[in-house]
């Protein structure tokens, strides 16, 4: 499993990779704040799709797209704290390029740490977000932050192996 670069600045910028063979990391990530809202899921979507390059390819596209979803509706759900109003509370996701793969970290104000749940014919629907990230990223790992909170982050490589 290879180590995860997390960054360590947070202007908001676009990455791009205009030599898939050059490991160009961008200065700062791309960055984004989002209330603890469900309409956020949504709006994260659309900001890694609109942030990476045009050349990128579409199955790395749509699986970044399900990792957002995935890691942001959690953050949502499960990384708020408990009586706070979730329009006060944030969710940041960040997006960059390093190690031969895009990375992506949600990061929440909670301090549950989520794990993968076993699931079977008397689960609920849901619960299964976790599983999805496992299958489709390369690595993935909740890191904490201080004073409060974590970072989920999850890595997809840039070249996509059959599966």
């Amino acid at each position: 499993m290879p180590v995860i670069p997390f960054p360590s600045q947070s202007t908001p910028t676009s990455p791009s990779l205009a030599d898939p063979r050059v490991h160009a990391v961008p200065a700062v990530p791309a960055r984004w704040t989002f209330p603890a809202t469900a309409a956020s899921v949504r709006r994260a979507r659309w900001a890694v799709a609109g942030a990476l390059p045009v050349d990128c390819a579409p199955q790395l596209a749509d699986d970044l797209v399900l990792l957002t979803s995935e890691l942001v509706t959690n953050a949502v759900r499960h990384g708020t704290l408990l009586g706070g109003d979730p329009e006060d509370q944030r969710v940041e996701l960040f997006l960059w390029p390093a190690d031969g793969h895009y990375w992506l970290a949600v990061s929440d104000p909670g301090d549950g740490r989520p794990a993968i749940r076993a699931s079977g014919p008397d689960t609920a629907c849901g619960g299964r977000g976790l599983v999805l990230v496992d299958a489709v990223s390369a690595a993935w790992a909740v890191v904490p932050r201080h004073p409060c909170g974590k970072s989920v982050v999850a890595g997809m490589p840039l070249r996509q192996v059959a599966k």
